[in-house]
């Protein structure tokens, strides 16, 4: 059964930065694309970063120039740095596996907000 475990979530001013990890279990994390999902109060989960197997990154437009997402195959860890963070991304964080169907089921996510 797949485990997803987020953290490093919490309250920043605009500008500033934050790193999230996300600790996988239960899959071979290595061969699978690996993303992170935001969900914003109102809004639907969109992926804004995904990592193939072979660290090939790709970002939204959104995020594109700010956030870095990095993985760490020995850890079974995927991590997304966000810096220049804007109140815009103030939402909950989610982790993935990223695929042509759903993903399966979800971690509890963690909680990013952006404000002054």
């Amino acid at each position: 059964q797949v485990q997803l475990v987020e953290s490093g979530g919490g309250l920043v001013q605009p500008g500033g930065s934050l790193r999230l990890s996300c600790a996988a279990s239960g899959i071979i994390f290595s061969i699978y694309t690996m993303g992170w999902y935001r969900q914003a109060p109102g809004k639907q989960r969109e992926l804004v970063a995904a990592i193939t197997s072979g660290e090939t990154t790709s970002y939204s437009d959104s995020v594109q120039g700010r956030f870095t997402i990095s993985r760490d195959n020995a850890k079974n860890t995927v991590y997304l740095q966000m810096n220049s963070l804007k109140p815009e991304d103030t939402a909950v964080y989610y982790c993935n596996r990223v695929l042509g169907g759903a993903p399966g089921s979800w971690g509890q996510g963690t909680q990013v907000t952006v404000s002054s």
